[in-house]
């Protein structure tokens, strides 16, 4: 076995394409690195155009300025053709990332005809043999099978990259992983991750009870953006509920973070608790949906702090809950995944929020991100599993390595670097930011710790030195995590 390397020992095989799933950010940007080493790449995309998830949160305003949103492999097969680079310190909308970046990109004459949108993948596979089978596997192409219009073709390809993110694939609203009694039957209450509050869906939530559920930076957005509201349309009313015991991680480092824009989110998110605009309510547990007896309003029922009784009666959720990968497609295929995060078994350690609270990894490519059967990854927001948040630059540097890897550049595969801002606040700083949150008054009952990080003591290393990478250039700093499960590929967001 290859022991996750990249295997080209079938003669027929290296005159295949490379598979790319997903035409957002990180799979296009896979594509442009591919092209310049060399190879073929087929990518599929099951939405109409490019970046279809990107554009469902188009309203979004990134944190993260364009700097860090463009691929450079994807910015040089765009300036070959006249684009010009955005101004790097501005602050892209989800709309203005698809309008001035992917579509330009999919349009490329190289890229384009490589792009089949319209499709989805509904299966990987080893051509001639099933899961199971072990003699005469290795080096096998692989099997895609698509759908498009009803038509299943099987495209062979001599590797596969699963870019495809994790937005079709939210999590629960119920506790133990599972939906709540009856969310299924509350669907006309609960709204998608990150809804318009201020545009598109504002009928929907002025003058009227809003339940946000979820830690992340998608329910800082969408708590923001209804307290705004609030301001304009009397009677709008704000609860959100965490299942942890502190926002304090939420909150952010403020002025010390690297990104302004994030520091921001969680100042003004802190503030509008404080000062009662938002009701916040810790350690729910939701266990049971429910509409009113008249079909107005829907009842949340379940657990709050202490174990006291939860009873909410309110006219929308937004259930900002992260998101878990859909592995269905990859179930012929050998993974080498955490039982855990689902991620795979060598990034695991490096994002579990059970082990680290500020979100800062070494960069990681290729290696790190190889799964038993060889010339496979799972790259982008999808390779970290349910790991609540990812940014998008570090996408683009697992792609980068992966095209190496499979262009036989072994050193340059390994010579992994990322630049990135920190996050202004880990573990040795939590604590302090937990304690201070607690003395402020609040806009509901306080907890005395924070989530699962709060239950063990978090390792006092999480976040120190990380291994410098091999690669020459500018200095590399460790990828800091700021973005949400809740958008495709994770990316840090404000209104």
């Amino acid at each position: 076995m290859s022991h996750g390397r990249p295997v080209i020992s079938r003669s027929d095989r290296t005159d295949l394409p490379v598979a790319v799933v997903g035409a957002g950010p990180v799979g296009l940007a896979a594509a442009a690195h591919l092209l310049e080493r060399g190879l073929d790449p087929v990518v599929f995309e099951a939405a109409p155009t490019a970046g279809g998830a990107v554009a469902q949160w188009g309203h979004v305003r990134l944190f993260s300025p364009w700097e860090y949103d463009v691929d450079a492999a994807a910015a040089r097969l765009l300036e070959g053709v006249g684009w010009e680079f955005p101004e790097r310190t501005a602050l892209p909308t989800g709309a203005d990332l698809v309008g001035r970046y992917l579509l330009p990109l999919a349009a490329t004459p190289d890229l384009a005809p490589r792009i089949r949108t319209g499709t989805r993948v509904v299966a990987v596979s080893r051509e001639g043999v099933d899961k199971t089978r072990s003699v005469g596997r290795e080096g096998r192409p692989y099997v895609v099978r698509t759908v498009r219009d009803g038509e299943v073709t099987d495209v062979r390809v001599r590797a596969v990259i699963d870019a495809s993110g994790t937005w079709g694939a939210p999590n629960p609203l119920g506790a133990s992983g599972l939906p709540a009694v009856g969310e299924e039957r509350a669907a006309p209450w609960l709204t998608g991750p990150l809804p318009d509050v201020l545009g598109r869906d504002r009928a929907r939530f002025a003058g009227r009870r809003t339940l946000v559920v979820g830690m992340g930076h998608s329910a800082a957005n969408t708590l923001l953006a209804l307290t705004r509201l609030q301001q304009e349309e009397p009677g709008t009313e704000v609860t959100w509920a965490i299942r942890g015991r502190s926002p304090a991680r939420l909150y952010g480092g403020g002025d010390a973070d690297g990104l302004p824009a994030r520091g921001l989110l969680g100042s003004d998110l802190r503030r509008a608790v404080h000062s009662g605009a938002v009701t916040l309510v810790r350690e729910v547990t939701i266990t049971a949906l429910a509409p009113e007896t008249d079909g107005e309003g829907l009842v949340v029922s379940g657990r709050a702090r202490h174990g006291e009784r939860l009873g909410l009666t309110v006219d929308a959720v937004v259930a900002a809950t992260g998101f878990r990968p859909d592995l269905e497609l990859l179930r012929e295929v050998r993974l080498g995944l955490d039982p855990a995060l689902e991620a795979p078994t060598r990034l695991a350690p490096l994002i579990d929020p059970n082990l680290h609270s500020c979100g800062t990894v070494p960069p990681h490519g290729e290696a790190v991100l190889a799964h038993p059967d060889e010339a496979f990854y799972v790259a982008g927001m999808k390779s970290y599993g349910r790991a609540p948040t990812f940014l998008l630059a570090t996408g683009y540097e697992q792609v980068r390595s992966i095209a190496a890897a499979l262009a036989g550049d072994t050193a340059a595969a390994e010579q992994v670097q990322l630049h990135l801002p920190e996050t202004g606040i880990c573990s040795t700083g939590l604590a302090a930011a937990e304690d201070s949150e607690r003395a402020a008054p609040q806009g509901s009952a306080t907890g005395t710790a924070h989530g699962r990080s709060a239950e063990v003591e978090p390792i006092a290393a999480c976040c120190g030195s990380a291994p410098e990478p091999a690669a020459a250039g500018r200095p590399s700093r460790r990828s800091a995590f700021s973005g949400p499960a809740s958008s495709s590929a994770g990316w840090a967001t404000r209104p």
